[in-house]
């Protein structure tokens, strides 16, 4: 349809009153930005002027001759625009003032404090800037004060004004007009396009029957729409690996998926029997595999079984899983001296003691640090021989590759990068500690999405980007610019599979507590208390006995009635923190029992691996579940506890710093350091009501269902979705990034922070 002149007439006259009714409303704004930076202006002067005072009044300012500083001040007071210049002494008292120093000023009028100051006065109908630096003598803190009149700003502002309002009427008048024949044009193009994608979305024929005709920009809207249902039926998901498959395949439709983790997903090892097959126990192996099976991508990781290099080809690959293999495991090799500095060394002495707050120095040692940026390059230079396209989404997990994400950038500009750290994030003060923080921060940036476990992590990290790396923070989106590259910071709390495939051979409660009471030599009627952790000194198991002994010690009437297992898997026994803290926990068992020996021991300390079904047999006998670590990012064997608890009975005890309990408010929640509070907690988990009982597990478990693992891995593959459709949008558009301009945007330069803090 031509556009009639009455309807350009009409634009055009709508347009004129926008230009008029936008140059007068923005005039007041105008005037204060002017005046502001006359103000800002002014204090930088007086800054200047007090800078080259400074070297006259020396540390006995009051001591010395007024009349040298009067004829110093009455000089400095000659500029056209500074009013007055005087002297505070520490008394308040105003001294060799110049003579146009307003008779109705005083010292009282100004701020005393240890930094500059600058205030607006009123004398005689004008405004007056007076600005006061402080002069630390020996008598006590005296203080420069300038005096400037600031009337001239607001005949500047006015004539701004005035030239802001012509200039502004004449563009905006002459862009209207173009603006209209333009938008005009386009607008018809455009929601032609958008009627035809959204009708065939919404009557369900936009999958059976595409556009075979019409503009790109017609099929490229019609598949973004159809990616955005997609968007809003992955909320209704019911999580399972099924699921996950077919979210995969309904956002990221032929996407290269590549995963890197430090554990392979399958193992080799030779036994006398020959070759066996292992599957670690593994969260993070049972959320990725389902989308490994569905897109048939390539899993990166450290061959470390003992028979892995027998088993891969000569690309160091094995199509897994065996019998029927649906992708590949790329293994990458890594010496025993690299893994000494790499995985035991800086990841776990360095990085683990650091993020974790609980104590144990961090060992930053420049060898270790780098063996572990070597090793990185390494695992990067992996990922990108596997991959065989130029986008593939690269799932980058744990703090084992810090540096990974910026390496891989380098090579894969456009590849979708989530990264998933999967230990908690310090705060700056703490992260400081670490000699090559910006290093590590900046190589995390290199991500498209960077998760951690919960909202205060993410917090943390946002943190210790603004004070340590020059770059853009949009607060309001919770994301970092740097390098022209954007990282968008997630919380995505970890879970368990639902069910656990391990309870599918675990026996009801009644033969789990006949079992492990026979196992362990418990009377009858006997309250049994559990705790499942890697010996680790983040775990807080030498807490947990404490608080038994504190228990037993306050309340006699519990001994030879409780007994508490704890099952400890060795790990990173190379280490000394790690040795040390084996031989402290077995002698602190030995001394509780050795006090409270009345008919049975009431600590069982059992230094060895558990198999997946022993642990949830363990879980299912149990009365009382203890979880007191230091700090965690999550911890999952809070979330197996519950799942184990079909028959809605036992009682979670948490500690406060685990993200778990941030998700698991049903559960008695306590400070493991306090050890009577841990100790009055588990005797109230031992006296809980069934009815009481049955209602927090039952909540408990509902959570865990519908936030399962499943979910954890389909969220951070719509999300990363969703990044690719924007950034696909940003590429239609002429003037790409630029269209979608930021918001809550600060940005700032880290070593200046830096220099602050210190």
């Amino acid at each position: 349809m031509p556009i009639r002149f009455r309807d350009f007439l009409r634009f055009g006259v709508f347009g004129v009153a926008v230009a008029l009714i936008v140059a007068f409303g923005i005039s007041p704004f105008t005037g204060g930005i002017v005046q502001q930076w006359s103000r800002s202006d002014v204090e930088a002067r007086s800054r200047l002027v007090f800078n080259a005072i400074q070297p006259f009044l020396d540390r006995d300012v009051e001591d010395q001759s007024w009349d040298r500083l009067s004829d110093l001040f009455g000089r400095v007071a000659q500029d056209k625009k500074i009013l007055a210049v005087g002297f505070c002494s520490h008394s308040g008292a105003l001294v060799a003032p110049t003579p146009e120093m307003p008779p109705s000023f005083g010292c009282d009028k100004i701020a005393r404090s240890e930094n500059e100051s600058f205030a607006d006065i009123a004398v005689g109908g004008r405004r007056i800037l007076v600005a006061a630096f402080p002069v630390n003598g020996s008598k006590g803190r005296s203080y420069l004060v300038i005096l400037t009149d600031l009337s001239f700003a607001s005949a500047r502002s006015s004539q701004v004004v005035a030239y802001l309002l012509a200039s502004l009427a004449g563009v905006v008048l002459v862009l209207t007009v173009g603006s209209i024949i333009f938008a005009v044009f386009m607008l018809r193009s455009w929601m032609s396009s958008l009627r035809r994608a959204v009708d065939e979305v919404r009557l369900g024929t936009a999958g059976k029957h595409p556009p075979a005709t019409g503009s790109a920009l017609d099929r490229e809207i019609h598949k973004l729409l159809r990616r955005t249902e997609d968007f809003s039926v992955a909320h209704q998901i019911d999580w399972t690996p099924k699921a996950v498959q077919e979210l995969l395949q309904g956002v990221l439709p032929g996407a290269e998926v590549l995963v890197l983790s430090n554990r392979e997903p399958y193992i080799h090892n030779r036994t006398d029997h020959g070759i066996v097959v292992q599957r670690p126990a593994s969260g993070l192996v049972s959320a990725l595999e389902p989308i490994m099976r569905a897109c048939g991508g390539t899993w990166v990781a450290h061959g470390s079984g003992s028979a892995d290099r027998e088993t891969v080809d000569a690309n160091d690959r094995i199509r897994v899983p065996e019998g029927a293999p649906s992708y590949a495991l790329r293994r990458v090799w890594i010496s025993e001296a690299e893994q000494d500095g790499y995985y035991y060394g800086f990841a776990n002495e360095g990085l683990w003691p650091l993020c974790h707050i609980v104590f144990v120095r961090p060992a930053f040692r420049g060898g270790d640090w780098h063996m572990y940026r070597e090793i990185n390059q390494r695992f990067a230079d992996a990922v990108v021989a596997e991959a065989r396209t130029e986008d593939p989404v690269v799932l980058v997990q744990d703090y084992h590759f810090a540096l990974v994400p910026k390496m891989i950038r380098q090579r894969l500009p456009k590849a979708t990068i989530i990264s998933f750290w999967h230990i908690p994030w310090p705060n700056a003060e703490t992260f400081s500690i670490c000699p090559w923080r910006r290093e590590i921060i900046e190589g995390m940036l290199g991500s498209t999405i960077l998760g951690f476990h919960t909202q205060f992590h993410c917090n943390n990290f946002i943190e210790c980007v603004d004070r340590f790396v020059e770059s853009r923070i949009d607060r309001e989106v919770q994301a970092v610019s740097l390098g022209g590259h954007e990282t968008r910071i997630r919380a995505y709390p970890i879970s368990i599979e639902w069910p656990p495939s391990a309870l599918a051979s675990v026996p009801a409660r009644e033969t789990c507590r006949a079992e492990v009471f026979r196992e362990f030599d418990l009377a009858e009627g006997t309250k049994l208390i559990v705790g499942v952790e890697r010996l680790d000194y983040t775990k807080g198991i030498p807490d947990r006995m404490r608080a038994i002994d504190a228990l037993l010690t306050r309340d006699p009437s519990w001994e030879g009635r409780l007994a508490f297992v704890q099952v400890a898997a060795p790990t990173r026994s190379k280490l000394d923190t790690y040795s040390r803290l084996q031989a402290e926990a077995e002698s602190l068992a030995d001394a509780i029992n050795a006090r409270h020996l009345d008919r049975q021991a009431p600590i069982r300390l059992v230094v060895r691996h558990y198999e997946s079904s022993d642990v949830f047999k363990l879980f299912r006998a149990a009365d009382v579940c203890v979880v007191s670590s230091l700090h965690d990012g999550m911890n999952l064997v809070a979330k197996e506890f519950v799942s184990s608890r079909d028959d809605n009975a036992g009682v979670l005890v948490l500690s406060s710093f685990t993200g778990a309990s941030r998700e698991m408010s049903e559960a008695l929640i306590v400070n493991p350091y306090d050890t009577e509070e841990l100790a009055a907690a588990i005797k109230r988990a031992m006296s809980m009501p069934l009815d009481e009982q049955a209602e927090r597990m039952k909540l408990m478990r509902q959570q865990v269902k519908e936030n399962n693992v499943y979910r954890w891995a389909g969220t951070m593959l719509v999300d990363s979705a969703r990044s690719r459709t924007r950034e696909r949008i940003l590429a239609l558009t002429p003037s790409g990034e630029s269209a979608m301009p930021a918001r809550g945007v600060r940005g700032h330069t880290g070593r200046s922070r830096e220099s602050e803090a210190g």
